[in-house]
């Protein structure tokens, strides 16, 4: 399975992540429904609060959660990163991995898309829309990285990608 990495530099109110790259997973399920795969994979590897739905249309990001992201339906255009971020075209199939902090938004999709949702055992998202507070801040950079990769589990690609220097 290709797994693209790419960090993003604060995006004028959007802080991003200053050290943990997004994870792009291409094609984990080849299936035009994949809704009902990721709500059981992000299960079995540890991740809760499993929700379906789509993206907002409204750039925003999470300072309490790290956030996976599985298209199980349909396409999108995203813009990651911030106003200044990149636009990654996903569809049925593929997962984005998005570190606290990081900035997203649906540019525009197909009137199927679904994705399915889940966050890191303890950690609980916030949709923030302004810059990030000192105290918001230090939480991006201090959440711990989870326990397992949501996709490939323990073995995963994030327990590389994601490795923090103690």
């Amino acid at each position: 399975m290709e797994v693209q990495h790419v960090i993003f530099e604060k995006s004028d109110w959007v802080p991003n992540n200053p050290s943990l790259p997004v994870l792009l997973y291409k094609s984990v399920f080849i299936t035009k429904n994949g809704s009902e795969e990721f709500a059981r994979l992000f299960t079995s590897h540890g991740w809760q609060g499993v929700w379906r739905n789509g993206v907002f249309d409204y750039q925003h990001y999470h300072s309490g959660a790290h956030e996976v992201l599985g298209v199980g339906k349909g396409q999108a255009r995203l813009l990651i990163g911030g106003p200044t971020g990149s636009v990654f075209e996903v569809s049925a199939g593929d997962c984005i991995l998005l570190p606290a902090g990081t900035g997203h938004m649906n540019l525009g999709a197909s009137g199927d898309f679904e994705v399915v949702g889940a966050y890191p055992n303890g950690q609980h998202a916030d949709i923030q829309t302004n810059a990030p507070s000192k105290e918001a801040s230090a939480t991006i950079v201090s959440l711990p990285v989870p326990e397992t990769d949501p996709v490939q589990g323990a073995a995963g690609a994030m327990m590389t990608a994601w490795r923090r220097e103690i």
